[in-house]
């Protein structure tokens, strides 16, 4: 995969990134470079962070009242720093909250390799208990001032600015950290991607780009259209699946539904509609399980659910067979997949090439 063929000049051009890497890592990471190639029009900063973790805030917070970025990434350990840089926009990779012990599971005092050349010359950093206690004072304070968050009913009215200005990716194959529960009890933008701790290409690609996309378009106020795209036979293969008495979480996708679905939602809101049977609430939770399977970031917190769709207020909406779903009074255009005009995915994707966004 040649990563410059999917560069996105478009998000968040002429901004400015700060990157903060991981432990046992540097300013020169492959993480910060993969995000220079796929945004050419943004400025990526990546410092190298001080072993001292009093001494690392403290450079971190020189360093973004100096660049004011209008976006902080952090990964492992420059997650758990990103979260103490209040007041900008953020989104913490696989957050290591509790460093120490973290470290002292996974890597053990003693002396350890740094995987990427660092400025200062140091190849190697000493995990000492003097070293721990530091990191486990530090990421004491990473929620200092966040309220909790109710997790059966949390009232979107009552988060504050700062809660709504962070987002928490985590990886679902990640072995080493598992800080979901602690990051979502006190920040609502909490989602799973298909990754492992170390962010990939294919995780940077596919569920970080995606997520930047979404906050570069709330920084500008940018509305797009809306395309709604029904769930059962048009995005997962029911009518398939269900006769070899498959379960929910193994429906397979449509041919190219995927790719569909995240190339519309680079110039679309994109949105998967379910209809789930009302009496039958076990049932809600199939479609949200496997958007995000599938689907990922893109369809994070944009699974919507109900038996009467065509009331939605939207531009597009795409199904088969749009009589089952009455979709003869939805006010905006309907595509039929399957139907004379549009047998594939791809002859969708060949009609939205056309309108470019329109």
């Amino acid at each position: 995969m040649e990563l410059y063929e999917y560069a996105r000049p478009e998000v968040m051009a002429g901004k400015k990134i700060l990157y903060l890497h991981g432990f046992a890592s540097s300013g020169q990471t492959g993480t910060a470079r993969t995000l220079r190639t796929l945004l050419p029009q943004t400025t990526v900063v990546s410092p190298d962070i001080p072993e001292d973790p009093h001494e690392a805030v403290r450079l971190l917070e020189e360093t973004c009242a100096r660049e004011q970025p209008d976006l902080i990434i952090g990964t492992s350990m420059g997650g758990m720093y990103a979260s103490l840089m209040r007041g900008f926009d953020r989104i913490l990779i696989n957050p290591a909250f509790q460093l120490a012990d973290t470290l002292q599971k996974n890597y053990g005092l003693g002396r350890h390799e740094y995987f990427n050349p660092r400025q200062d010359g140091a190849t190697s950093i000493l995990v000492t208990k003097g070293l721990l206690e530091a990191f486990r004072e530090v990421s004491s304070h990473c929620f200092d001032g966040v309220p909790s968050i109710d997790p059966g009913y949390p009232a979107p009215g009552t988060w504050t600015e700062e809660q709504n200005r962070v987002y928490g990716l985590f990886g679902i194959h990640d072995t080493l950290v598992h800080t979901y529960d602690l990051f979502a009890a006190h920040y609502p933008q909490a989602i799973r991607f298909d990754g492992e701790h170390r962010v990939d290409d294919k995780a940077l690609l596919h569920s970080v780009l995606p997520l930047i996309q979404r906050i570069d378009d709330r920084q500008e106020g940018r509305s797009r259209k809306v395309v709604f795209i029904q769930w059962e036979d048009t995005l997962a293969d029911l009518r398939h699946s269900l006769p070899k008495g498959l379960t929910p979480d193994d429906f397979p996708p449509e041919n190219s539904a995927v790719k569909a679905f995240r190339t519309l939602s680079q110039q679309y809101d994109a949105y998967v509609v379910a209809s789930p049977a009302y009496n039958h609430p076990p049932m809600w939770q199939d479609p949200v399980r496997w958007s995000e399977r599938w689907l990922g970031v893109e369809a994070w917190d944009r699974v919507i659910q109900t038996g009467w769709p065509q009331f939605l207020l939207g531009d597009y909406y795409i199904a088969r067979d749009p009589g089952q779903w009455r979709l003869k009074d939805f006010m905006g255009t309907v595509l039929e997949l399957g139907g004379d005009t549009f047998r594939t995915w791809e002859d969708i994707l060949a009609f939205f090439q056309t309108l470019n966004g329109q």
